[in-house]
């Protein structure tokens, strides 16, 4: 699985994407996944009030089933104007 990071979520990371192996069943269990990896993980997903998620370019919800799915990303709201 491919999963991408945007905006302030990458510099916290220090990733602009990666490909992972999970057994997780739902976004909020691959977020609990990568908290749990190091500290700038934990960082960059603390508040996930600030944080959207899109599987497969199509936003979605941090309790959506992660099967079948191949792409996921992860950037702040996006405001326009």
């Amino acid at each position: 699985m491919e999963i991408l990071y945007f905006a302030w979520v990458r510099e916290r990371i220090g990733l602009p994407r990666e490909r992972i192996e999970t057994s997780a069943a739902t976004v909020a269990e691959l977020v609990d996944e990568l908290r749990a990896r190091e500290d700038r993980y934990a960082a960059a997903f603390a508040d996930l009030s600030a944080i959207r998620v899109a599987l497969d370019q199509e936003l979605s919800d941090f309790d959506a089933p992660l099967h079948g799915v191949r792409e996921i990303a992860f950037f702040p709201p996006m405001t326009g104007g």
